[in-house]
């Protein structure tokens, strides 16, 4: 192998230009895998975490109007959602797992070191599951602050900033409409890009049993029951079979008539004489649409990059095939004389082989390297929220071992067996 891979080298030296044109194909297609596979991943994770600060596959469940008659009741009825629901959907529901109802609305809050105008939500602890409520500083809401209906919020990060700049929040008192609270929990910057009811940096949090005290929802049309919404989450293998299944069918993804819309439907309907086929009873958000569409884009654009750098390698496989095509009928008479002193043709056929993997593989450390070293480097800089950086996957870099290897037995083979076939009688009468 060692006097093996001197000879190949001595061959590459002999013919510069034509040696690094064809090592040029090769080493840049292994550069066009790297690269666009780990923009690919970069921007496909990147994404993913800008989508999960939303929560995901999640529910939304808001009010409705009905679009068809039932029980006598007319169409066009809204539909208000109540706390009932909610342990409805608890005790019957086989696909949800966490369910949580909420209530939302505007306070003024106060701090001792300035005044804002903030939104708020009161929700039971499981919330900040669901919607990615991470903290930077404190402690998130328990169950006995919902049992007890403890007066303790948590903040979002701009609304804490402009009422306490940058002293610690954690501990502090503060108003909401008058009433004092106290500061348990300050939330990480997020980077949300979708929203409800406005982004969770704006936010305020408190527990749902002290909402429903201090500042329920106003209006004759609404009950001390009543809610805003109410989110919920599937199980994770529901939550993935139910996305496979219409990413690949492309069905329930618009319309609501997925299980677990209908499942909602079927369990709320008969508290509300609705009809459970209604779709526009209950206005309903599934945020595994986005996740599907997603896939689905990144999944094609993968396919994409994929495609055009098998295309590269293949040009470059072309130019080994040329170069050893060359090779084979310069050395002619070397052939000849091997085979006069003994050489099998077998023993030419693993030679030239050889040679031509040599190359390729050669070819191919370089720009795995290259690629590699490109990555690292673009990575030093900063990056978009939805841009995690440059990210080679060890599955991407087998695969490119992979075509390589392959590319570079095929496009050797040919000319390895033209050299094995030479007669050695005609290959010594050869004069290039």
């Amino acid at each position: 192998m060692r006097e093996l891979f001197r000879q190949t080298l001595a061959n590459l030296a002999a013919n510069k230009l034509r040696s690094f044109l064809t090592m040029f194909g090769i080493t840049w297609g292994i550069i066009s895998i790297v690269i666009l596979s780990a923009v690919g991943e970069g921007f496909q994770r990147g994404n993913q975490k800008v989508m999960r600060e939303l929560g995901k596959n999640i529910i939304i469940v808001r009010n409705g109007r009905t679009s068809m008659q039932a029980g006598g009741e007319r169409a066009g009825r809204i539909i208000r959602l109540d706390i009932n629901d909610v342990h409805a959907l608890k005790q019957q529901s086989k696909l949800l797992q966490y369910i949580t109802p909420e209530l939302m609305g505007g306070v003024k809050i106060k701090s001792a070191f300035n005044a804002a105008s903030a939104g708020i939500s009161g929700v039971w602890p499981v919330y900040q599951q669901i919607r990615t409520i991470e903290l930077e500083r404190g402690r998130l809401m328990n169950e006995a602050d919902s049992l007890e209906a403890r007066r303790v919020v948590i903040m979002g990060y701009d609304v804490c900033k402009q009422l306490f700049a940058d002293r610690d929040p954690i501990g502090s008192d503060v108003t909401l409409n008058g009433v004092p609270y106290s500061v348990i929990g300050k939330i990480r910057k997020k980077t949300q890009d979708s929203n409800y009811t406005g982004p969770d940096n704006n936010r305020l949090f408190i527990p749902y049993e002290a909402m429903r005290k201090d500042f329920p929802l106003g209006g004759e049309m609404y009950t001390a029951d009543s809610l805003s919404t109410i989110i919920a989450s599937p199980f994770d293998e529901v939550a993935e079979e139910l996305t496979h299944r219409s990413g690949k069918e492309g069905k329930g993804l618009f319309d609501n008539t997925g299980p677990v819309e209908t499942e909602i439907r079927q369990i709320i309907a008969p508290r509300h004489g609705f009809d459970p086929q209604d779709r526009e009873a209950l206005s309903m958000w599934n945020t595994a649409i986005a996740s599907v569409m997603f896939t689905k884009i990144m999944g094609s654009m993968k396919e994409f990059f994929i495609a055009v750098s098998i295309i590269t390698l293949g040009l470059g496989g072309i130019g080994v095939m040329n170069i050893m095509l060359i090779a084979v009928k310069e050395r002619t008479k070397e052939i000849g004389v091997r085979k006069a002193l003994g050489a099998t043709s077998s023993n030419i056929h693993r030679q030239f082989l050889s040679e031509g993997l040599l190359l390729t593989l050669l070819s191919g450390a370089i720009g795995l390297a290259l690629g590699i070293g490109l990555c690292k480097l673009i990575n030093l800089a900063p990056m978009p929220d939805r841009f995690a950086g440059m990210i080679l996957t060890w599955q991407i870099a087998a695969f490119a071992i992979v075509v390589l290897v392959l590319i570079g037995a095929l496009a050797s083979l040919y000319p390895a067996r033209r050299a094995a076939e030479l007669p050695p009688i005609e290959a010594l009468r050869f004069e290039f």
